[in-house]
C-alpha cells in the first residue's frame, strides 16, 4: 500500500482532548503521538467497548474494495481521477487515494488546500472561485512550492481581473479552468456572451493567469438527458477553445463529476476524440466511504445501466458506521439511541439500523428490518422497535449514514477497524 497506507508506521496525531473523546481507554485528557505500533499496543476493541460511544468507525476491508473499485472503473475508461477531498477532509484518506493511483485531490476552500499542502498533497484541483484578499494570500504562499500544482475555477471577467491585479503584482501565475453552468445551476458561465467577456479578461492578464481547460459540475442537473446536453456543450466548448489555442497546458484539462453520475461523464468525456491532448479529470468523493441514501441509489443505476460497473461483478459498499448505545426504551414500540445531529448527517436521509450487538456476545448480527429511525434531536435517536424485540438498554447499535460529506465533519477521529473489529488505524480529520 505504501508509506501511507492503513496500517503503516508514520506517526498520527492524536487530536486535543475534546476530539480524542471516543477513543478513550481509560487515558485522559492529552496531546499524544501515535503510530500504528502503539495503536496495536493499546489493544482497543470496538465489541469490548474500548471506544466510547457513539463514534464513527470506518471499515478497512470495505474502503480498500471501495478504493480498488473505483481505480478499476476508471482506469477501464483511460482518466484520471482527483476525489473530492472535502467529503472528508482526512490526509490519511488523501494519501491512501493518492497511492491508489489517484491523479490529485480535489478541494473547495483555500483553507482547504491548506490543510492538504501541508499533509504532503502536491497536486490540488480546487473545483470553486479563488475571491477575496486573504483566500488569495493562503494560494500565493503555496504557488512559492515549485512543487505544488494547483488549479481553481473562473467564471466572470470580474473575478479574472481581480486575480490578474493581484498575482500579477507578485510575480506568480495562477492556472485556471473555466467553469461552465447552467441557467438555475450554481456557478458557472451560462451563454456565449460571458464567454466572451470571461476570454477577453483572461487575455488581459496572459502573464499572471493561464487557461488550462474547462470545468464543469452536473450534479446541479436533475435527469440524465439533461446531464448528457450540459456534457455534449462542455465538449463543444473545450474543442473550440482548444482549436483558437487558448488552453495554455498539455495537455489540457478537462473535468467534470460528482458522486453520483460520473458514469454518464465518463462516458460522454471520454468518447469526445480528443485522444492525447486532454488529462479528463472525474471528481467524484463519497466513493471512499459510499452510503445508503442517494449515492446508494446512484450506484445502483450505474450497475444496473453501465457496461463496465455492470462487468465488474460488484458494488461500491458503504464503508461507514456510526455506532451508538440504546440509551432508553420508554415505551414498548420506542428505543431512545445515544445518536444524535450532532453525530450523523441527517439532510439526505436519517441514519438507517444496519447491526445490532450486545456487549458479550460472539458477533453482531444484522438489525430486524422493521427497525427504523423515526427523528433525531441534537443527542438523541427515536428507534421504532416492536413490541417484545430482544433489545436492551446498553445494547449496541451500528447505523449506515446517508450523506458522508456532512457526517465526516462531526468527528475530529475516526478509528479504522478489521474484520475483528479491532482498531489498525485511526484517521483524523481537519475541518
Amino acid at each position: 500500500m505504501g508509506a501511507h497506507s492503513l496500517t503503516d508506521k508514520d506517526s498520527i496525531q492524536i487530536a486535543h482532548s475534546a476530539a480524542i473523546a471516543p477513543l478513550n481507554k481509560g487515558l485522559g485528557s492529552f496531546n499524544r503521538v501515535l503510530d500504528a505500533a502503539a495503536i496495536n499496543q493499546l489493544d482497543w476493541n470496538l465489541l469490548c467497548e474500548d471506544l466510547s460511544l457513539p463514534t464513527a468507525v470506518l471499515y478497512q476491508e470495505k474502503l480498500l474494495h471501495n478504493l480498488n473499485w473505483m481505480r478499476q472503473f476508471i482506469s477501464a475508461y483511460g482518466l484520471k481521477l482527483a476525489p473530492h477531498g472535502k467529503t472528508t477532509m482526512a490526509p490519511r484518506l488523501f494519501h491512501l487515494q493518492l497511492e491508489a493511483g489517484a491523479w490529485g485531490i480535489t478541494l473547495a476552500t483555500a483553507h482547504q488546500v491548506q490543510v492538504a499542502h501541508a499533509h504532503g498533497v502536491r497536486r490540488v484541483l480546487m473545483a470553486n472561485q479563488l475571491i477575496g484578499k486573504q483566500n488569495m494570500n493562503v494560494i500565493a504562499e503555496l504557488l512559492r512550492d515549485p512543487e505544488f500544482d494547483f488549479y481553481c475555477l473562473v467564471d466572470s471577467a470580474d473575478q479574472v481581473d481581480q486575480l490578474g491585479a493581484f498575482y500579477s503584482l507578485l510575480g506568480l501565475r495562477l492556472h485556471v479552468l473555466l467553469e461552465l453552468g447552467v441557467e438555475g445551476g450554481r456557478t458557472g458561465v451560462r451563454d456565449n456572451l460571458k464567454l466572451q467577456s470571461v476570454l477577453q479578461a483572461l487575455s488581459r492578464w496572459q502573464t499572471a493567469i493561464a487557461l488550462d481547460g474547462v470545468e464543469i459540475y452536473e450534479g446541479v442537473l436533475n435527469g440524465e438527458s439533461s446531464i448528457r446536453a450540459f456534457l455534449h456543450r462542455t465538449v463543444e466548448v473545450t474543442r473550440k477553445l482548444a482549436q483558437e489555442n487558448r488552453l495554455r497546458r498539455a495537455p489540457f484539462l478537462l473535468s467534470g463529476a460528482g458522486s453520483a453520475w460520473y458514469d454518464v461523464v465518463a462516458e460522454v468525456f471520454s468518447s469526445a476524440g480528443f485522444g492525447d491532448a486532454v488529462d479528463i479529470v472525474l471528481r467524484p468523493g463519497c466513493y471512499l466511504t459510499h452510503d445508503v441514501g442517494a449515492y446508494r441509489q446512484a450506484q445502483e443505476r450505474i450497475l444496473e445501466q453501465n457496461p463496465i460497473a455492470h462487468r465488474m461483478n460488484s458494488g461500491l459498499v458503504p464503508a461507514l458506521h456510526i455506532w451508538a448505545y440504546v440509551q432508553s426504551i420508554p415505551e414498548s414500540q420506542r428505543a431512545i439511541v445515544a445518536l444524535g445531529k450532532r453525530d450523523a448527517a441527517f439532510d439526505s436521509g436519517l441514519p438507517v439500523p444496519a447491526l445490532y450487538y450486545r456487549p458479550g456476545s460472539l458477533t453482531p448480527q444484522l438489525t430486524p428490518t422493521h427497525w427504523q429511525v423515526t427523528k433525531m434531536m441534537d443527542q438523541h435517536a427515536y428507534l421504532q422497535i416492536h413490541p417484545g424485540d430482544d433489545l436492551r438498554v446498553g445494547d449496541m447499535i451500528a447505523f449506515d449514514i446517508c450523506h458522508p460529506c456532512l457526517t465526516f465533519d462531526k468527528w475530529r477521529t475516526v478509528p479504522i477497524v478489521n474484520a475483528d473489529y479491532q482498531v489498525i488505524d485511526i484517521v483524523q480529520t481537519f475541518f
